[in-house]
């Protein structure tokens, strides 16, 4: 898989796809844990590493799901070794993502112990009937212990992710959460309206009448997120994340360092990527990657997954190239996404495109509706802009 004189891809994501229960909103790929299965998609995981190890030094890397705390030492362990053995350790962020009660001190200390720097934990609420609603396993009273276990265990950055809009919310109960997840002093915070997605419980109970969407209460309660998040230090740089701003990142690149100059320290550096159209691999069953111009997905099914590693070969389902102008068109859109938005020479550097030239109605069209701040250096979204951010990206795909 070497590229030859190819700079190494710099990112890498792993699903890991296995969950105590299912959750009612969740459309990602997972399935209930089963101690046998994850032993063979551990083993799976390890000669997908192999394939891609010669291409990849990794500077960021992910572990997604699903719930990856769910891996239990010995797991961790042999994907630790494995990595080890291939000159896959080091990166500068290492995220593992974890749920309340998934994680003990001895698995958090292994995880630092090898690199691993960041957890994002999915708290969604601190609610126990919207917990409840949602499908989740865990009380209010794991994520206060479990944050304390991941501080015992050395993680000095910890994101909390969180959700608004769920049905049966009031803002009473977004303030509490909020001024609760606040108080725990964490680094990063994410958070997301409920999306309802086909195939899942909650939209199933949307289309069965059982609730109704309250657009205004939701635009409320992102207004909400936006004044308590600044009140206590942290910077929004993404539609839906907030870092603390009490440091800036430091990057040696200085296209990189350019891109990066305004975003606060503890901003996620792995999304950066995602939404700046950088490369990154992708593996596990479900996975995306896309490495310079190419998109892969693997399939979604673990036991394929499995069985086609076991025989030498990547469990890629589908594979597209995209034109440079459809690569432009997707950075942009991406790109948008971010507070920053886009400095028009950075853009140009990244992508050989000019944004002024190549989308300049669409520049246009973005004004016109006070979606977008246009300058002689810039275009970045308004607050307004930021709530339609998904409508402005469409303009951009070709």
């Amino acid at each position: 898989m070497a590229m030859g004189s190819e700079t190494p891809v710099l990112s890498l994501y792993v699903h890991v796809p296995f969950c105590a229960r299912k959750c009612a909103y969740c459309a990602f790929y997972s399935e209930p844990s089963d101690g046998q299965l994850i032993n063979r998609y551990v083993a799976a995981l390890i000669a997908e590493l192999e394939l891609v190890a010669d291409d990849l030094r990794p500077q960021t890397i992910f572990f997604g799901g699903g719930t990856p705390s769910l891996l239990n030492l010995n797991q961790w362990q042999q994907i630790f070794h494995a990595m080890e053995r291939l000159r896959l350790l080091g990166a500068v962020e290492w995220t593992i993502e974890c749920n309340p009660a998934t994680v003990s001190l001895q698995k958090a200390r292994l995880w630092r112990a090898y690199g691993v720097n960041r957890v994002s934990m999915g708290v969604q609420s601190l609610d126990e009937a919207l917990l409840e609603r949602l499908g989740r396993i865990h009380n209010r009273e794991m994520v206060f212990k479990s944050f304390d276990v991941l501080r015992q265990g050395g993680f000095e950055n910890i994101n909390i992710d969180l959700m608004f809009a769920i049905p049966g919310q009031t803002m009473g109960a977004w303030r509490s959460t909020l001024d609760d997840a606040l108080a725990l002093g964490s680094e990063h915070l994410s958070s997301y309206e409920v999306i309802y997605e086909e195939d899942t419980p909650l939209y199933a109970q949307l289309q069965a009448g059982q609730f109704r969407v309250d657009e205004d209460l939701a635009c409320a309660m992102y207004d909400e997120l936006l004044t308590r998040t600044a009140a206590h230090g942290f910077q929004q740089y993404e539609i839906a994340n907030f870092a603390r701003a009490d440091a800036k990142i430091q990057t040696a690149s200085p296209v990189a360092q350019a891109l990066h100059s305004e975003l606060p320290a503890f901003a996620c550096r792995h999304n950066i990527n995602y939404w700046r159209g950088g490369s990154y691999y992708g593996l596990g069953p479900s996975a995306a990657g896309y490495v310079r111009g190419i998109r892969t997905k693997n399939g979604s099914n673990t036991h394929l997954y499995c069985e086609q590693l076991e025989h030498g070969q990547r469990a890629v389902e589908c594979r597209e190239e995209l034109s440079s102008i459809r690569r432009a068109g997707e950075t942009a859109a991406f790109g948008l996404r971010m507070n920053a938005g886009w400095p028009f020479v950075q853009f140009r550097q990244l992508t050989g495109y000019d944004l002024r030239q190549e989308w300049a109605a669409e520049l246009d069209q973005l004004a016109a509706r006070n979606w977008a701040c246009i300058d002689s250096e810039r275009v970045h979204l308004t607050n307004q802009g930021l709530r339609f951010a998904d409508a402005a990206a469409e303009l951009f795909l070709r």
